[in-house]
């Protein structure tokens, strides 16, 4: 069992504000007169309250047919884009474009719609290493900008950062102003004042003699800890070279909470080809999150230390968030083994679908 935690930074923990919740609500049980005939959450629900901010927001997650995808683990949801040959995305497309199979056996879509109106959770995280040194600025300018373009009274953002530890600077919020705040916060954490090139005696180094870029722990993190009890359309996008240095957990480990959190994951990939001598020496952060992304339905976007290609890597990732499609089908494979499924939608006109690979069955347990 994994015992990685979020550093919350400048906020209350969010074990303390679960703890707190839970407290009150015991109290409140007890003072009511229905108390005693009202049924007490289970510990993974007591467990799962995400949607609680530590400004006391609560989220809204009454999403009809979603929600009631998340009662029924033999159902199975699907949020993905359709595109041409060019990369243009495909709208106004109608159940009857598509099929979808899982492990080879056709399935029956009992549910389709366009989703660009569908609540959005969406986690930010942005690496504050030493190799983002000369991106950290444009990355949080952009990546505000995007978030006041993006987000709608209806959705919900928070802010991560990664280094040496995985840093909340932001929980659950709708405020653009307290997510900007949040990303001006980040902060490259590594020492400076031994010089010489990275990788080769000199620094910059990460402080507190400790590995430098937690990035599979991050994401572990934001999908588990973060997006794993939120419902309807989640997201996860990475502002990062991809490099990852000293993380506990392994990539297969990332890619896999995010896929049991039903979160899709977007890689802009911020690398300054100086800090790597030019990508000749120690680099190779860009294959493993082509993997991340091919596997939760999202893309790498790389952007090099360009501010107009960050800024237009953005706009992409909004327009295909606001022109998702989402199919529901009811799996014909009825068991509770928590198996890895591998789902496969086809277009009728041979459009290209961007989907997650697959998913993981719910349990007993679950």
């Amino acid at each position: 069992m994994h015992t990685l935690s979020i550093r919350p930074h400048r906020i209350l923990p969010l074990s303390v504000v679960l703890a707190l919740w839970l407290f009150a609500s015991l109290l409140q049980a007890q003072s009511s007169p229905a108390a005693s005939g009202t049924q007490q959450p289970s510990s993974n629900q007591q467990s799962g309250n995400s949607g609680q901010s530590a400004s006391g927001q609560q989220s809204d997650q009454s999403q009809g047919p979603v929600a009631t995808f998340k009662a029924n683990a033999n159902i199975v949801q699907i949020f993905f884009n359709v595109k041409d040959k060019h990369g243009a995305l495909i709208p106004n497309l109608t159940k009857d474009d598509f099929t979808v199979g899982e492990d080879g056996q056709p399935q029956t879509i009992k549910y389709f719609t366009a989703e660009s109106n569908l609540p959005l959770t969406l986690g930010i995280m942005i690496d504050s290493s030493a190799s983002q040194t000369n991106v950290l600025g444009m990355e949080k300018e952009v990546g505000g900008a995007f978030l006041r373009q993006i987000l709608t009274d209806k959705d919900e953002a928070y802010v991560i950062s990664f280094d040496i530890s995985v840093d909340l600077l932001q929980d659950f919020t709708r405020d653009v102003h307290r997510l900007q705040s949040a990303l001006n916060k980040a902060k490259i954490n590594a020492d400076f004042s031994s010089g010489g090139i990275p990788g080769m005696g000199g620094g910059p180094v990460p402080t507190q003699n400790a590995p430098g870029t937690l990035l599979y722990d991050a994401v572990y993190l934001s999908a588990h800890d973060m997006l794993s009890k939120e419902v309807g359309r989640k997201a996860m996008i990475l502002l990062t070279d991809g490099q990852d240095e000293g993380s506990r957990l392994k990539l297969r480990d990332a890619a896999e909470a995010a896929q049991k959190a039903d979160a899709i994951v977007y890689v802009l990939l911020c690398a300054d080809r100086g800090f790597y001598g030019g990508f000749g020496y120690g680099y190779s952060g860009e294959s493993d999150m082509r993997k991340l992304t091919e596997e939760t339905g999202g893309r790498v976007i790389n952007v090099g230390n360009k501010f107009d290609k960050l800024r237009d890597a953005f706009d992409q990732i909004a327009n295909e968030l606001r022109s998702q499609y989402n199919i529901g089908y009811t799996s014909t494979n009825t068991k509770m083994d928590g198996s890895y499924r591998k789902i496969e939608i086809k277009n009728k006109q041979s459009y290209k679908i961007q989907a997650r690979a697959g998913y993981y069955a719910g349990t007993a347990e679950d």
